[in-house]
């Protein structure tokens, strides 16, 4: 199934794993180590989530393979019965820099909980990917920061695409095994350079059976030259193929970004935020923990239907903050989270009526008056 909006480049579809169906576009909360931040599997189903992200390297070191393995997997350890996409550790190459040193043959890491060295090779990324139980299994690559020069993102490229090609070989060499087709997305670097993005796109596609991730952006880049990116990649990737921009991001950065083509996301905004008291609303950004709140007993969001909107009032989340109770965590992130997925659902549906253009400027526009208060 797929519906393409006539304006723009942004498209509706639908696509199988071994644990549902997901809509595109779509958006993956992150649930880093097994767990989306102060949420149960049963709050995220009532979110509306069809796939969260779960990371190779922190679940590699926490609780370990020999754990997960033993539970039949991260879908039965922490029951979730939908789909999981997870991150090759490759996202720890820019985030963990001071703690790794890159060679030709992987990345060598220092991990933060004892200072222990772990070797991350892309034959092992995919190795834990398959015991983690991945529906969606990401390549291992080497995400530099978004003020590197040349030489170091070209170098990016060089090894992303080596380690690509190994991480397709070992799936490859060892599905008979395994017992069922992997669904692999090799994911493009090249920061915001045109030739090198080029050149890993072409470099990749080959191994891209049903997908390709755009990495690299979102990681202190200009926002202008992140859209001049993603607007070049919708040139370069195939219609044909699920487009997953990796790390974001917030609201109206989506909905620009499914303008040109981008199906997937994922960012850890809406529950990071709301730890911080920022609520996400049709209306623009609250912070809760504001003064004029105090004695507002309206609902976060009078349009939203997760239980926190239903149930209790800005001023009761106010006073829940300022405690610090965990109660108003859970609310905060449930709320957010809802908000991001009913997003995606009303983007699908303008995209489905040919009116996403149109929408999309009014969301926009909206967006822009609103000030964060």
């Amino acid at each position: 199934m797929e519906r393409r909006d006539p304006a723009t480049s942004a498209r509706r579809g639908l696509f199988s794993t071994d644990h549902g169906d997901i809509e595109t576009p779509v958006f993956i909360p992150i649930g880093t180590y097994g767990a989306v931040k102060t949420l149960a599997p049963r709050d995220l189903e009532s979110a509306g989530a069809s796939i969260v992200l779960g990371n190779a390297y922190h679940l590699y070191l926490r609780p370990g393979m020999e754990i997960i393995q033993k539970a039949a997997g991260l879908h039965a350890f922490m029951a979730w019965d939908r789909s999981i996409v997870t991150d090759s550790g490759g996202f720890q190459v820019f985030s963990l820099a001071e703690l790794r040193e890159i060679s030709a043959d992987g990345v060598t890491f220092k991990s933060t909980l004892n200072g222990s060295v772990h070797e991350m090779t892309p034959e092992k990324s995919m190795e834990i990917q398959r015991v983690l139980g991945s529906d969606i299994i990401m390549s291992l690559d080497v995400c530099p920061p978004g003020d590197a020069p040349l030489e170091e993102i070209a170098r990016a490229v060089s090894l992303t695409t080596t380690w690509a090609n190994r991480c397709f070989d070992y799936l490859k060499q060892t599905s008979e095994s395994y017992g069922k087709r992997d669904t692999f997305f090799p994911i493009v670097q090249g920061g915001i350079q045109k030739e090198l993005r080029q050149q890993s796109t072409e470099e990749l596609l080959p191994l891209a059976n049903i997908g390709v991730a755009v990495g690299g952006l979102a990681v202190g880049e200009e926002k202008s030259a992140m859209f001049d990116t993603v607007s070049l990649m919708d040139h370069l990737l195939p219609r044909d193929k699920i487009r997953y921009l990796m790390g974001v991001g917030k609201p109206q950065d989506i909905v620009r970004a499914v303008r040109l083509g981008m199906d997937m996301f994922d960012c850890v905004i809406p529950t990071r935020n709301a730890r911080n008291g920022q609520l996400f609303t049709w209306n623009g950004t609250i912070n809760v923990l504001n003064e004029k709140y105090k004695l507002d007993f309206s609902p976060v969001d009078e349009t939203c239907a997760c239980h926190g909107c239903r149930t209790f009032s800005r001023a009761y989340l106010r006073h829940l903050y300022n405690l610090n109770e965990i109660l108003g965590l859970h609310l905060g992130s449930l709320h957010n989270v809802t908000f991001y997925l009913d997003l995606m659902s009303r983007i699908r549906k303008e995209i489905q009526e040919g009116t996403y253009l149109s929408w999309s400027r009014q969301f926009l526009a909206k967006v822009r008056e609103t000030t964060h208060d």
